[in-house]
């Protein structure tokens, strides 16, 4: 039964790479333009966020298709300006995720708020077939957002330290130790390769809109995009 469960699971996760390859090969055709890999965020409802991620097979990942996957991913986390972005938040179900915490963001915080928080300067780091160890199981909850929950925030309890492993995109083994602010970051989009969302981790009745203030100062007349120039 077990292999019969791991044959079904590379078919369908070589099924959805020769997916995405007849997508990069499409890339000069015409085609429809809401096929993923999307360039926007998936938001919650959407079943690919339910997924547990497959993994990629080590003999792709230094594909063009997968290098193009990870780029992508890198320019619309940057595009939506956040800190992380996980395959499925574009619609692809693989077990890939990028993090960045830049130095710049530093003046969306208070000199208190980054020190509790403990921020600090993530570069760039891609990571494929992640895998995650607990090194600090202390548990420290702040509230949280993700732009898959765009407009909302909920108060998460965290790990203090984790180990994270895995490919970069050159198919290099990659191992890093991180704390704070960055393994909260790792955690949350680990959470997104197995499926989970953090409002179902969340503390239930700390989740809030992150704009009700405008709602009311604006009479409701507040909109939230979900698209980024």
């Amino acid at each position: 039964m077990l292999l019969r469960h791991l044959q079904r699971r590379s078919i369908s996760t070589s099924s959805q790479l020769a997916s995405f390859g007849r997508w990069y090969r499409g890339l000069w055709q015409q085609k429809s333009s809401n096929e993923p890999p999307y360039g926007h965020v998936t938001q919650i409802g959407d079943p690919v966020l339910r997924q547990t991620a497959a993994m990629v097979p080590v003999e792709a990942v230094t594909s063009p298709e997968v290098k193009y996957l990870v780029k992508h991913m890198v320019h619309v986390m940057r595009k939506y300006d956040c800190v992380g972005l996980a395959a499925p938040q574009i619609g692809i179900s693989l077990k890939i995720l990028v993090m960045e915490f830049e130095d710049r963001l530093k003046k969306h915080y208070t000199n208190a708020e980054y020190k509790i928080k403990e921020m600090e300067t993530l570069p760039l780091t891609v990571m494929i077939n992640p895998e995650m160890k607990i090194t600090n199981y202390e548990k420290i909850s702040f509230p949280e957002s993700c732009a898959s929950v765009k407009g909302y925030s909920g108060e998460v309890a965290r790990y203090a330290g984790v180990l994270l492993s895995g490919l970069d995109e050159n198919g290099q083994s990659k191992e890093m130790e991180l704390k704070g602010w960055n393994a909260r970051i790792a955690q949350h989009e680990m959470d997104h390769l197995n499926g989970i969302v953090y409002t179902d981790v969340m503390k239930r009745d700390s989740f809030t809109c992150t704009c009700w203030h405008a709602v009311n100062e604006n009479h409701g007349r507040v909109r939230i995009s979900f698209h980024q120039k």
